[in-house]
């Protein structure tokens, strides 16, 4: 059991740590909200990681064969989804710039923020393949227990939201930093433009 502990804490920060479009999205998004929002979207991303981590233990090798023929055209589904979320966020942020006294700008909700994180993490075909491949060379063909196959997706999970949960953390400290208008105008546009920059390179990598 504490094999299978260790092995689902190092394959949920082996997914999680690497920051990529959406760890960008999320600090972003607590910057310019609040904490409990970007909790929740933090949530999410660990809820999708634990969802493919089971998947990867129910399913090995089968599952990989399948994900892997339309990894392609899940992935540009993926940058598409990326792509659409950098743009309007740089919409609504310009928007809110310029109409600040007029309008005020209506937060994402937590719950929101939550079914968001889990539907872009979801369609990344990358998550699925990395924890079957490791379930898969883990077996080396030898029956695993059912709790140890518990022990290992809660592990992954719980390291996969410490991680998102430390993004958030970051975004909101940085949202106290950057009160003013300016600035969060600033962080909406840098954020969305690198978000944009690594939709693109998930579709040429």
């Amino acid at each position: 059991m504490t094999a299978a502990l260790v092995a689902g804490l190092v394959a949920g920060y082996g997914i999680a740590i690497p920051v990529g479009a959406v760890g960008t999205y999320l600090v972003a998004l607590t910057a310019r909200s609040t904490l409990k929002t970007g909790l929740a979207a933090a949530l999410g991303v660990a809820t999708a990681d634990g969802v493919y981590a089971l998947v990867a233990v129910l399913g090995g090798a089968a599952i990989a064969g399948v994900i892997t023929p339309i990894a392609g055209p899940l992935r540009l589904v993926s940058a598409g989804i990326l792509v659409v979320l950098a743009v309007r966020g740089a919409v609504r942020a310009l928007r809110s710039h310029r109409d600040a006294a007029e309008r005020p700008v209506t937060p994402l909700t937590p719950g929101r923020a939550y079914a968001s994180f889990l539907g872009i993490t979801l369609v990344n075909p990358a998550t699925v393949v990395y924890f079957a491949a490791l379930v898969v060379g883990s077996r080396a063909g030898t029956a695993v227990p059912v709790l140890d196959q518990g022990v290992f997706v809660l592990a992954a999970f719980a390291a996969s939201a410490s991680w998102q949960v430390l993004l958030a953390g970051g975004g909101a400290l940085l949202g106290r930093v950057l009160t003013g208008p300016r600035g969060r105008l600033v962080t909406a546009l840098v954020s969305s433009a690198v978000i944009t920059a690594l939709a693109v390179r998930l579709v040429l990598t």
